[in-house]
């Protein structure tokens, strides 16, 4: 297993670290937790040391079945991260009634990573306004906490903002190589190098995005080498920035784990034809982009009920990855009959209201067409 030295922290991690999110489920949509822990043992038995859980994982579960798994384990032998849920807390002793409620459900006396869940600048601002910071850094003081951080979802200027605030022992942010100018991005890594803030990825795959595309995409990856899954050039595009520690994926299937561990327990770079090659597909992903909606929701709302920006947003993505299974959720819960395309009663008025002069109407109907007919299903 490929492991990572947090030089800052004097620890070592496995590279690759288990996320706790996306356990699998019986047909109830409980935790189905013979097989979750079989996962779970699978990967700490090939020296994954890294378990990342949350206080809503799983409707709460997570925490309390990742906390009976790991007792059976020595606790100096695994590196145990969860999240405060900043947004239920109202009042500096709502972060001591939470923190307590975790350590009984995850069945210890410290967390060894304490991550303040999904900042963005509201959040923070409110955060730091109860002294929630402060009462974390008294926690960390009394050995609770063993190294405190956050996990980010908001633009760079944000990014910078809260990296900079403290000297944080480490951050958790979303990177891939389709989101390198998404959130913090390539800007916000660069950054956590300067600060010497060790790095923790989340949505290496993109939600599981970068790991089935079309055959003509798929075949570039297979040149490249037949035997590895498409998804492992994404890990190994994440793996390959040295400041990343730990890589986080959530398993789903005992495949997912098997093919992970095969990703970093022969840990390699990418070399210099797999980099270009991957620089090919995104410019040939983003290359399929339909229409130059920036979501800037001028044409909104819409008499009809249409949501254009959401049309359009699927539309893209539909197109972009040539897979229906990627925006299925979003096009038929998400949008559902009321808000799709189909809506569009021709009215014009989106269209004097478009920065980009985009032709909606147009574009609306060849949205609903190409959804109807689900061309691309991976």
């Amino acid at each position: 297993m490929e492991k990572r030295k947090m030089e800052k922290l004097g620890i070592e991690t496995s590279l690759l670290g288990f996320g706790c999110m996306r356990f699998p489920v019986t047909a109830e949509g409980k935790i189905d937790e013979p097989l979750a822990e079989q996962m779970m043992d699978k990967a700490i038995a090939s020296g994954v040391n890294y378990i990342d859980t949350a206080y809503p994982y799983h409707g709460g579960e997570s925490e309390t079945f990742v906390g009976k798994v790991l007792k059976k384990y020595d606790r100096g032998s695994f590196y145990l991260a969860t999240k405060l849920p900043c947004w239920k807390v109202e009042k500096p002793e709502d972060i001591d009634a939470i923190f307590q409620e975790q350590l009984e459900k995850l069945q210890t006396d410290y967390i060894d990573f304490y991550l303040v869940h999904a900042l963005n600048k509201d959040r923070f601002q409110k955060i730091v306004e109860l002294g929630g910071i402060q009462r974390l850094e008294q926690l960390k003081d009394e050995g609770k906490i063993k190294n405190l951080g956050f996990s980010f979802h908001d633009d760079y200027d944000t990014f910078e903002k809260i990296l900079c605030y403290r000297d944080w022992d480490f951050c958790q942010i979303q990177l891939n190589y389709m989101d390198v100018n998404e959130q913090a991005g390539l800007k916000g890594y660069r950054l956590t190098e300067e600060k010497n803030v060790p790095l923790v990825i989340m949505e290496p795959i993109k939600g599981g995005s970068l790991a089935a595309f079309a055959d003509d995409i798929t075949g570039m990856f297979g040149s490249l080498d037949p035997s590895a899954s498409v998804a492992s050039f994404a890990l190994r595009w994440v793996g390959s920035l040295p400041n990343v520690k730990v890589i986080l994926s959530g398993m789903s299937t005992m495949e997912q784990v098997e093919d992970n561990l095969k990703t970093f327990g022969s840990f390699k770079p990418l070399s210099e034809e797999e980099s270009s090659t991957i620089d090919r597909i995104v410019e040939l992903i983003n290359s399929r982009v339909q229409n130059g909606c920036t979501g800037c929701r001028y044409c909104m709302p819409c008499p009809a009920g249409v949501d254009i920006p959401g049309n359009f947003r699927v539309w893209n993505t539909y197109h972009m990855y040539q897979n229906y299974n990627m925006v299925k959720r979003n096009w038929e819960k998400g949008l559902g009959d009321e808000k799709q395309a189909k809506n569009c009663v021709k009215c014009g008025k989106c269209e004097q209201a478009c920065p980009q002069k985009l032709h909606i109407r147009e574009d609306l109907e060849k949205v609903q067409a190409d959804l109807d007919k689900k061309e691309f299903v991976v």
